[in-house]
């Protein structure tokens, strides 16, 4: 079921302006009745300004007086199109420092043992770019001489459920 946007501010508008139960809000704005009472003791709403639902078009007043009538009914949104937040996709993994200077050894070892896997899904598991994976293959990296291939899961690169989808995929 669809949530108002701004669910506490939208409880305090409730509260503050209805007789509608504490149950009724937090069915409708998504919260916990404690909540909701915490919200109306002022105990949690410091500098949370209520926003109206009726304006916003997510409530009538018709729904609001049909509900503050009957106490066991649920209040029903109007809106249907609310932006709801998207899942945050995760970034680029961070490497710390002192790794950096593993992930040739890393690289070394996937083209070693995978030598059929693409150099973009060898990009991804390890956190590296082509340039790289080209030069420790061409034996044209600056550090070639100390390159020795070493397990990317026991280096911190990547997980041994992300190796072993590759290695059943391209191995």
């Amino acid at each position: 079921m669809k949530k108002p946007l701004m669910p506490k501010a939208t409880a305090m508008w409730l509260i503050d302006n209805t007789t509608l139960t504490f149950d009724q809000i937090a069915s409708f704005v998504g919260l916990h009745p404690l909540e909701i009472q915490a919200l109306a003791d002022e105990e949690v709403s410091i500098g949370i300004v209520p926003r109206n639902p009726i304006e916003n078009g997510e409530l009538s007043k018709d729904e609001i007086q049909a509900c503050e009538k009957n106490p066991n009914k649920e209040i029903n949104i109007l809106k249907t199109n609310i932006p709801q937040p998207k899942p945050k996709t995760k970034g680029a993994k961070y490497t710390p420092l002192s790794k950096r200077a593993d992930k040739p050894n890393g690289i070394a070892w996937v083209l070693k043992n995978l030598p059929n896997l693409p150099d973009s899904k060898t990009c991804r598991l390890i956190g590296t770019t082509k340039n790289t994976i080209k030069s420790i293959r061409d034996r044209t990296h600056w550090n070639t001489q100390n390159i020795r291939a070493q397990n990317p899961i026991e280096l911190g690169f990547c997980t041994k459920k992300e190796l072993d989808f590759l290695t059943q995929k391209y191995g």
